[in-house]
């Protein structure tokens, strides 16, 4: 993996586990001096990331985390239906034992944090539906619905309430199911009641307080070093 996308990485999973929060600035020479590395490369990096909708680039090269609108966010769940129904509708009954162990080992990765913070059940919950999209092998949707879930994400950080992770965790259960059985119109109906229901539960709230943001980032950032990337290298192949 290249310096920028371990910088897209790290900041990639603040974001969608709400470490960063929409409006947050993102200042390339403070994100340069935290990673390690040029502002330019940090630019690059915070340009892929307006690219998949998770940064806005705006003049005087000031970046900050997306910021959706309510309007916007009941958008992108309606798309996000209509284009994840036709994720399921080309997976079912196609899946290898490979991918569907995989789904499900993530499924399960999914459950051990549903006592934990919500922040990265969240993100978790995201990379389901980014994984299942990347499976069909079909480039220009898993790019939309890539798009589609993290600025839902976004959307669910803006204007989402606490609530209990274990609806969502069943609801990819059944998703799943219906995919391995083959039978694409119950996934597509999952799907497309899954995703409602996650909608409906996200209800207005207040942000909280919080404290400087490269501060924020440093755990993320450390996460994605060279040294910490081997350390799980040694710890996987244990």
């Amino acid at each position: 993996m290249d310096r920028a996308s371990m910088i897209c990485r790290a900041i990639r999973r603040a974001i969608l586990e709400r470490a960063l929060m929409p409006g947050d600035k993102l200042p390339e020479d403070q994100l340069g001096e935290r990673f390690g590395v040029s502002r330019t490369l940090a630019r690059h990096a915070l340009g892929q990331l307006a690219s998949e909708g998770l940064v806005e680039l705006r003049r005087n090269r000031i970046a900050v985390v997306a910021t959706p609108s309510f309007e916007d966010a009941r958008d992108e769940f309606d798309i996000r239906v209509e284009l994840e129904r036709l994720v399921v509708k080309h997976l079912a009954g196609r899946l290898s034992p490979r991918q569907l162990a995989e789904l499900s080992s993530h499924v399960e990765a999914e459950e051990q944090a549903r006592n934990g913070p919500e922040a990265a059940s969240l993100r978790l919950a995201t990379e389901f539906h980014v994984r299942l999209a990347e499976m069909t092998g079909r480039p220009t949707l898993s790019r939309y619905v890539r798009e589609t879930a993290y600025r839902s994400c976004l959307s669910l950080a803006a204007f989402g309430r606490p609530h209990s992770s274990e609806c969502a965790i069943s609801e990819h259960r059944e998703v799943l199911s219906a995919l391995e059985s083959g039978d694409a119109a119950r996934a597509s109906q999952l799907m497309a009641h899954h995703l409602e229901q996650v909608a409906q539960r996200a209800l207005l709230k207040a942000p909280d307080a919080r404290g400087d943001l490269m501060d924020i980032l440093a755990p993320y950032a450390e996460m994605e070093a060279p040294s910490a990337r081997g350390r799980r290298r040694i710890a996987d192949e244990v």
